[in-house]
């Protein structure tokens, strides 16, 4: 099969290399339409409880996360001037496309009484610009007296005030808010600079959009670095430009096909998907090592191109396409957690490392047998350097002393399975970010005025038509909205009743010992004066209903805003909340349901933490199943998963150790290092049953072989890896430098333990067996056909 694959490649070379040509340029016209992504990940799976009632939710009262803040801090935004520009600047802000609406001390309304109509009316506070400073101190005595504003735009205490600005749900997950927030920010700025006061940012609209322009930056860069480290190795390796420069470019044509594949899939770049390219070039590059050793090696014995590459196919085709799938199945089985941001990332990935190693396959071979063989590798004899020397130590420590392997191994093992005990489940929000991030300074700015900006929906269904205008509802829905405010957590809230109350001391000519809910009486005249404020020119303005309360009457929505304390505080909170809630709002009469993008981030960490381990088991099993395929033998499917699980738990403990959370950004690691780690496994299995099949060597002297002679190309293809994935340590999200670290580490352990250990139980495992002996003509001519 595999002489016929050789044959069919290097009889086919123009027709393939026309093939690849037609096939990255129809790729590449499909990649110039990639597009950022500009929603929130997409953790949990479409099908989830949870993610469905978020999505009704939605559906009902709208986007939760569409709110952008400004926040100031001093006492001098009471001065006259700077009080004017602040009212200037929400107003500016106000008139740019795709803002709905903006709500500061600047730009507030205050509701009164119209007697004569029976309804309330809005009136603007203040009415223009304030003139004197007499004026501005009436208003601010009039804007602190007011309950409905205070901890929501002002903290009295600290004299810091916020502006929220609504987005436009219809530029609110696009590329078209990235001007108007470019906007915002210049209005801010030149507010800043003009005052001397600092102007902080935050909301998810921002955060988002910082955190996408991050990502983008970052996709070029890891690109970037990707290339330059392959060529920089390559370089070392053969010493040849054109051993760098042509699979430098197979690897760019895998990656034009990864962004292609992105493309044609309807997917966009996430901080996921944006790491795919610089992937492909990481794990491409061996493949092009792999072919170019072998048809050196071929070239020392006879110098014939053509030969030594039909030799190189046929013989590396296997072990590559091996190697590859199992790469392909680390990344593949995130396909089956059903979180959308894995299976996008899990399935491309998968898909075109098999794509970039067709191309490596085909075009490497194709390439360099149009091109002069290099000087210097016909017949040359090898003289030994330090790896050479490392890898003769280490067959002597597996020959001599595979107790000591078998003891370090275990202590090994038992010392990071007590650091898995310590590894702690949490994942927040914005932690992915430098510490010294102004997006993270500035959302400590706001927890610490406001209780924070993140979103906290509460929806109580009563069950019946009109149910929420029971005061005795609202009541309980009342003790209820205080019990959460009590928390240092979350915010007061923003609900139907916090407008009634407002409305009741509106109704009472604006006394602040009215702000509370009014009594059944008091209830139906405020909700006449409610009713007439929606009709005429106030339509659409008074409707305090609307945004909090369903068509029928029957669901309250209760708007809290929260810290970003963390997925293991918030799951703590909730399951405290719960029965505290249920207590007050009896589940018989009423339907409670706790949601929001606080509690769906929160919920897909504990996801994705549950599939992490189905997702392991399943590569594991996969994996296992393909080995068995290969080698036929269940003794060795078992002991070759041994190399591959044991620097996993070290890399669990070494996470444990030093208080490197499982998050949605590290919880990756596993299943991408055991099918890269597997790959090693692969090399060295293969080779050591190829000799013991074809030779009358002993055990010993094949294993010896194998470790001095495979053991090359697994340490370079290690190093490659190491310092491919090191490249992530430039990131600026923390999750991603914890991945490229720990994939490093992991992956150089994995090629210890596949040097020392693998070999060692395949001693242990075959040593005893009885072989078939080869007749000698029959071995000198398996020798040659092995040697080539």
């Amino acid at each position: 099969m595999w002489a016929k694959l050789s044959r069919a490649i290097l009889q086919n070379r123009i027709v393939l290399i026309l093939f690849f040509i037609v096939a990255t340029v129809f790729m590449a016209w499909h990649a110039r339409n990639l597009k950022l992504s500009y929603a929130g990940s997409k953790i949990l799976p479409l099908t989830d409880s949870v993610f469905i009632k978020y999505n009704a939710f939605k559906k009902q009262f709208g986007e939760d996360g569409s709110i952008m803040v400004l926040g100031v801090q001093s006492a001098d935004i009471y001065k006259k001037e700077n009080y004017n520009q602040w009212a200037q600047l929400s107003q500016d802000i106000q008139h740019l496309k795709g803002i709905k609406g903006v709500l500061s001390i600047g730009k507030l309304f205050d509701l009164q009484k119209d007697t004569v109509n029976q309804r309330f009316v809005i009136k603007p506070i203040p009415n223009g610009l304030v003139k004197s400073d007499a004026e501005m101190d009436s208003l601010k005595a009039h804007l602190q007296a007011m309950p409905f504003y205070d901890g929501l735009l002002l903290n009295k205490k600290t004299n810091a005030t916020l502006m929220a600005i609504t987005f436009d749900q219809k530029i609110l997950n696009s590329a078209a808010r990235n001007p108007v927030l470019k906007e915002i920010e210049a209005k801010a700025e030149a507010f800043s600079k003009s005052t001397g006061m600092q102007v902080h940012r935050s909301g998810l609209p921002y955060i988002r959009t910082a955190t996408s322009k991050l990502v983008s930056n970052e996709f070029v860069l890891f690109l970037g670095l990707s290339i330059l480290v392959s060529a920089l190795i390559l370089l070392i390796f053969f010493r040849s430009f054109y051993a760098v420069f042509f699979p430098i470019l197979v690897v760019i044509m895998g990656v034009i096909w990864s962004i292609g594949t992105l493309v044609l899939f309807g997917y966009e770049i996430t901080i996921l998907t944006g790491l795919i390219p610089p992937l492909i070039v990481i794990i491409g590059i061996p493949n092009s090592i792999l072919l170019l050793n072998k048809y050196h090696n071929e070239l020392k014995k006879h110098g014939d191109k053509q030969k030594a590459w039909a030799v190189t196919i046929e013989r590396i085709a296997v072990t590559t396409l091996i190697a590859n799938v199992t790469a392909a199945i680390g990344f593949g089985v995130l396909y089956f957690t059903g979180s959308e941001l894995l299976m996008q990332f899990g399935s491309v990935a998968a898909l075109n490392v098999m794509f970039t190693w067709l191309i490596c396959l085909c075009l490497i071979p194709i390439i360099f047998s149009y091109l002069p063989a290099p000087k210097g590798k016909i017949n040359v004899t090898h003289e030994p350097n330090f790896l050479d020397r490392l890898l003769a130590k280490t067959d002597g420590l597996v020959q001599q002393k595979r107790s000591v392997i078998y003891l370090c191994t275990i202590a090994l093992s038992i010392i990071s399975l007590v650091g898995v005990y310590k590894i702690n489940v949490n994942g927040y929000v914005v932690d992915d970010l430098p510490k010294n991030s102004q997006i993270l300074t500035d959302l400590k700015f706001f927890e610490k005025n406001f209780e924070g900006i993140l979103p906290l929906e509460v929806s109580v269904d009563t069950k019946r038509k009109n149910g929420v205008l029971s005061i005795s509802t609202l009541e309980r829905i009342d003790k209820m909205e205080r019990m959460v405010a009590a928390y240092p957590e979350f915010s007061r809230s923003i609900s139907l009743n916090t407008g009634l109350k407002y409305a009741s001391q509106a109704f009472y000519n604006g006394d602040s010992a009215f702000y509370r809910l009014p009594s059944d009486i008091e209830k139906n005249f405020i909700l006449i004066y409610a009713a007439n404020s929606g009709n005429g020119k106030n339509k659409g303005n008074m409707d305090m209903l609307t945004n909090f309360i369903d068509k029928n009457k029957q669901t309250a929505r209760i708007s809290f805003q929260m810290a970003d304390v963390g997925s293991k505080r918030l799951d703590a909170l909730l399951a405290e909340l719960k029965p505290r809630i249920d207590s007050i709002l009896s589940p018989k009469r009423f339907n409670v349901e706790l949601t929001g993008s606080s509690i769906i981030f929160s919920k897909g960490t504990d996801y994705l933490l549950k599939h992490l381990v189905e997702s392991i088991a399943l590569a594991i099993v996969l994996i296992s199943l393909l080995r068995l395929a290969q080698f036929r033998s269940l003794g060795i499917m078992f002991i070759s998963l041994l190399p591959n699980v044991v620097p996993l738990i070290i890399t669990a403990g070494l996470m444990g150790f030093f208080h490197i959370p499982l998050k949605p950004s590290t919880i990756l690691i596993f299943t991408i290092a055991f099918g890269l780690a597997s790959d090693q496994t692969i090399y060295f299995l293969t080779r050591y049953q190829q000799e013991l099949t074809l030779t009358n060597y002993s055990v010993s002297k094949v294993i010896s072989d194998t470790i001095r002679e495979t053991g090359v190309s697994m340490t370079h293809i290690a190093l490659i890896l190491f310092f491919g994935f090191g490249i992530f340590t430039a990131s600026t999200f923390g999750g991603t430098v914890v991945l490229g670290l720990l994939l490093s580490i992991t992956l150089i352990v994995a090629l210890v333990f596949n040097l020392t250990l693998l070999p060692a139980l395949m001693l242990w495992l075959d040593k005893k067996k009885t072989r078939k002996h080869i007749p000698e003509d029959q071995v000198a001519k398996n020798e040659a056909q092995f040697d080539h």
